[in-house]
């Protein structure tokens, strides 16, 4: 199951034309969510394919949200477990499917070495303490498994969500500019449930951890010919936009 580079006929790769692709449809993301998500739950499967075969393997989704990645990944062969701790959120396409768990990614209710896979995309960003979060997700990663986490960066140009491009300015400042503006919150409020994430403190994070092997730190949006930004101090935090970290479980 956990072979290291499975062969495919339609091999993942991180090419311009696949960056181009995400991008048109991430100018969706807020009036046709299904349309970002979709794409980008198909694009994470196929980068997944390259680290295990997805068939047959338990996988456990941290942040799912309303279910925009289950689809895709049971397609596949997946046994989907979704975890959040937003009922909201988890009912936005309508009832709760099965193998949800209501909770918190800080605690994770499960026992060490339970799953082949434990995934999450753009969600540390939303946690108070991301660096536990991910500590979770690789202790409930079985040996030789994989665990893939994917957040977006602070000073990349979405890095403020909905208040973007002012977050440059100051996170509170920003999040007053859109109350102000909107008449109401943001739904991503700076401080509660949106916090500055650099890849830098990413890079610290993988450097040293003592359960699992790194395997990329990569900018998940960008061709392949820009993943040298991530070795370039400031460079890294205003052009990677997202960062993605891919372990194999000791």
């Amino acid at each position: 199951m956990f072979r290291d580079r499975p062969t495919s006929t339609t091999p993942w790769a991180a090419d311009l034309r696949r960056s181009i692709g995400l991008f048109r449809a991430f100018r969706k993301e807020q009036s046709e969510p299904a349309v970002f998500y979709g794409a980008l739950a198909t694009d994470s499967a196929r980068q997944l394919e390259g680290y295990l075969h997805l068939d047959g393997v338990d996988m456990l989704d941290v942040g799912g949200g309303p279910g925009y990645f289950r689809q895709v990944f049971e397609e596949r062969g997946t046994s989907y477990f979704a975890l959040d701790a937003d009922v909201g959120e988890l009912s936005h396409l309508g009832d709760i499917s099965p193998r949800t768990v209501i909770g918190s990614g800080l605690e994770l209710p499960f026992a060490d070495h339970t799953f082949d896979l434990c995934y999450s995309s753009n969600v540390l960003e939303h946690v108070s303490d991301p660096w536990r979060m991910a500590g979770e997700m690789v202790r409930v990663t079985k040996p030789g498994g994989i665990t893939f986490i994917s957040y977006t960066v602070w000073y990349s140009p979405w890095g403020g969500h909905e208040t973007s491009p002012w977050h440059f300015l100051g996170g509170q400042r920003a999040r007053e500019r859109y109350r102000k503006r909107h008449g109401h919150e943001p739904k991503n409020k700076f401080g509660e449930s949106l916090f500055p994430m650099t890849v830098a403190s990413g890079l610290r994070w993988a450097a040293g951890q003592d359960q699992a092997d790194v395997l990329d730190l990569i900018p998940r949006y960008n061709p392949r010919s820009f993943y040298w930004l991530t070795r370039v101090p400031l460079l890294r935090e205003l052009f990677t936009w997202n960062l993605v970290i891919v372990l194999r479980r000791r």
